[in-house]
């Protein structure tokens, strides 16, 4: 005679067995919980985290651009579409280049490194040439080849991930790391270059960026506790100095936490994005039905698209979009955990610091926790340079998620056992061949 097992020892399998509702509801968050551990545990979830998180940042980013840019397009006398086909454009190239750059082994990545760091020291140097680098909004960061504008301080950047990723891996392969000279040499000096070029062009944002690449490069290296408060406090006095100096950027720090209009309107934006967030509610007024962007919300389609995101979307939208760069961010530093290759390690960790750091310097530029830094949100807001960098940043996340050991095996084993290739051996006649069964042997006689 079988007994029957108690209700609360029943194991919680999946939602769809009689053993999860026999559980009840605690069972059901049990259930729920262990079935997302086992999907982030498997070799290939960062891969398709990354790329699931940013593509779809990338669609809204597109549907936002479309719909915030409107009122400017009509006040232009532009197509309706002007900005929305622009950045379509930027989205397709990207794409073609971060599907490349994921497919890319990762010796010839690797011996792309120098190529591109020189690239971008010359065309940063070009931009500082008058004639040739344009100013825009105070800052002398682009520069014009006629049917698109390329800001190269965008792509500095990515230089840094791969260019002080290299450094270090070869260094750590010689055991050169345990010496501070080496661990700063040439790394810091290398940064200071591209930070002087690119603040030549009065783009402070861009270079708080690079600072927080060069500190995650050193904390994930091992750096002494002393030497990296030491450069830490460097960093602090030297951003501290370039603000007090510049009179619009000592403005915008005092717009931060700002809830009041000031006589001067120097905090009008921020002030604005606030009841832009404000104004959205749980699920938003509608996409198309936003009001901040008649004019009341400067750059609603670039730096305070997340403001237009959370009126039109209202909070709903705004934490869809904070989830998927928590997915990223998460995807990102699985990737570099999870792999034996110091290059990979470091080139990941560098490249997701890249984008979270940018993120959060916009979403707190928005939410007025700091000052507004004129900081694109990554693989969202409008920007041409701003969009191909990112997404080659994605596509070299996505070159190393591949080549971590447990997604080579995956992949490995999916391609053996490919269900198209299955189907296919099922439909295809089987090839012809010359040879001839051998004979089988005489039945003997009884």
């Amino acid at each position: 005679m079988a007994v029957a097992t108690p209700p609360s020892k029943l194991r919680v399998i999946s939602a769809t067995t009689t053993v999860f509702k026999s559980e009840g509801p605690l069972g059901r968050v049990k259930a729920f919980r262990d079935r997302i551990s086992y999907l982030l545990s498997r070799p290939l979830a960062p891969y398709y985290l990354i790329l699931g998180s940013s593509m779809l940042l990338v669609i809204l980013g597109l549907v936002m651009v479309f719909s915030s840019s409107q009122i400017l397009v009509m006040q232009r006398h532009l197509p309706i579409t002007f900005f929305f086909r622009k950045q379509l454009a930027a989205v397709v190239l990207g794409g073609t280049m971060l599907l490349l750059l994921a497919r890319t082994p990762l010796k010839l990545l690797r011996a792309l490194v120098y190529p591109m760091l020189c690239a971008v020291i010359g065309a940063l140097v070009l931009v500082a040439i008058p004639g040739v680098g344009m100013e825009v909004n105070g800052n002398r960061n682009w520069i014009n080849l006629g049917f698109f504008q390329v800001q190269p301080s965008e792509f500095a950047k990515l230089a840094l991930v791969l260019w002080g990723a290299d450094l270090l891996a070869r260094k750590q392969k010689t055991g050169l790391l345990d010496q501070w000279k080496h661990l700063l040499v040439p790394l810091v000096p290398g940064t200071l270059l591209l930070l002087m070029l690119i603040m030549f062009g009065g783009d402070m944002g861009t270079t708080m960026i690079l600072v927080a690449m060069l500190f995650g490069l050193l904390w994930m290296v091992g750096a002494p506790l002393r030497l990296f408060g030491a450069t830490l406090g460097i960093a602090v006095v030297a951003c501290t100095a370039l603000i007090i100096t510049v009179p619009h950027r000592l403005d915008r720090l005092a717009c931060i936490g700002v809830t009041k209009p000031d006589p001067n309107l120097n905090c009008f934006q921020a002030l604005h994005g606030l009841y832009a967030l404000a104004a959205g509610g749980l699920f938003g007024s509608g996409l198309g039905a936003g009001v901040e962007k008649w004019g009341q919300l400067p750059e609603a389609h670039t730096d305070f698209i997340f403001a237009a995101t959370g009126e039109e979307l209202g909070l709903v939208g705004t934490l869809s979009v904070l989830g998927l760069f928590a997915a990223l961010g998460y995807a990102g530093i699985r990737v570099a955990i999870g792999t034996k290759d110091p290059f990979v390690r470091y080139a990941a960790g560098a490249a997701t610091t890249w984008i979270m750091a940018q993120a959060m310097i916009n979403l707190g530029s928005a939410l007025g926790l700091f000052p507004i830094a004129g900081v694109p949100l990554p693989l969202f807001s409008y920007g041409g340079s701003a969009m191909l960098s990112a997404l080659c940043a994605v596509g070299v996340l996505l070159c190393f998620a591949r080549s971590t050991p447990g997604a080579k095996a995956a992949l490995a084993m999916r391609s053996k056992n490919s269900r198209f290739r299955t189907r296919l051996a099922r439909v295809l006649p089987r090839r012809r061949t010359t040879a001839r069964p051998a004979p089988r042997p005489a039945r003997r006689e009884r």
